[in-house]
């Protein structure tokens, strides 16, 4: 018997409206897949609050994700990385969940044909600013690859869905689990490696201990890589130019975290559980060792 996103989330007792805010962002991504499939995938003109150029594909992933959210009723405010500031939902449509997300995280890689993903955390508030990783109730992610895949958790569990040819996520691996030892490594940003000697350490550490190198270039594939072969590690380190590294603690790496967490895995900044850092500000960024438990510990002493 094939079990739906819907049943699973119904069995699982998730509450009423953070399942079909869950609902809602599942069927939402259908649109995004097929807007990847016909849309333009060249450059916007704009940039993001971050400075980055921005894909006409990012432009309109946020667009859609922010209009269906927007109508759900289910959202109190939403928060993109598309975006300046947060959205706060008019009170005739006001629900009790705050949503953030990267809409369509790695669009740089549409072009090469790679994966790519959108990835969200929610939290039972009406404000995000003062909250951890760690108040969140749920989290997930939709990977737009040769299979559209959804993985999330509602602190019950990780669980995976594949859309099927009628347009529905059907359960396809439940209760995934991340070993403690890995095998493969996804590096990030192996430039860092010429102004922090430390992560050049710690990569002759996995190459001299024959780890397979797993890296697209993506955060969502390559993490979607350790849930699917149930090990491995991703990591992007703090450097020179950025300190506290690339990648969003709101949109991107918290997230990972919880889901990560929920698996059995692990997820430090180098010094802290990534859940335990305090959301000071929509842009913050933050170092990221996730994966493996085992592997984690030893990447954070290398880089200690």
């Amino acid at each position: 018997m094939q079990i739906s996103l819907d049943k699973h989330l119904r069995d699982s007792r998730i509450e009423h409206d953070l399942r079909y805010l869950i609902l809602k962002i599942a069927s939402t991504s259908k649109y995004i897949h097929h807007a990847m499939q016909t849309g333009d995938l060249g450059m916007a003109g704009t940039s993001n609050m971050y400075g980055e150029e921005q894909l006409s594909l990012d432009v309109l992933s946020n667009q859609i994700f922010v209009k269906e959210l927007e109508d759900c009723s289910y959202a109190t405010c939403l928060a993109s990385e598309e975006m300046d500031e947060m959205c706060k939902i008019p009170s005739e449509k006001k629900g009790k969940y705050a949503v953030v997300f990267d809409p369509l995280d790695g669009s740089s890689l549409v072009n090469a044909n790679f994966s790519i993903g959108s990835i969200f955390g929610i939290y039972n508030s009406d404000e995000i600013i003062g909250l951890k990783g760690d108040d969140q109730v749920a989290s997930l992610v939709v990977v737009y690859g040769p299979r559209v895949t959804l993985i999330y958790t509602a602190r019950k569990g990780v669980h995976e869905f594949i859309l099927n040819a009628v347009g529905e996520f059907i359960l396809s691996n439940e209760d995934i689990k991340v070993e403690k030892v890995a095998k493969h490594f996804s590096p990030g940003n192996l430039r860092a490696v010429a102004s922090e000697k430390k992560y050049k350490k710690l990569m002759d550490h996995w190459m001299n201990g024959e780890y397979t190198l797993r890296y697209s270039g993506g955060m969502v594939p390559d993490i979607n890589h350790i849930f699917m072969k149930g090990q491995g590690i991703f990591t992007y380190p703090g450097y020179k130019d950025a300190p506290k590294g690339k990648l969003r603690l709101l949109y991107e790496c918290a997230p990972m975290a919880l889901l990560m967490e929920e698996a059995g895995g692990m997820a430090s900044d180098g010094k802290k559980r990534i859940l335990d850092i305090k959301i000071e500000a929509l842009d913050q960024r933050t170092p990221i060792y996730i994966g493996s438990a085992d592997e984690v510990k030893i990447a954070c002493k290398f880089m200690s």
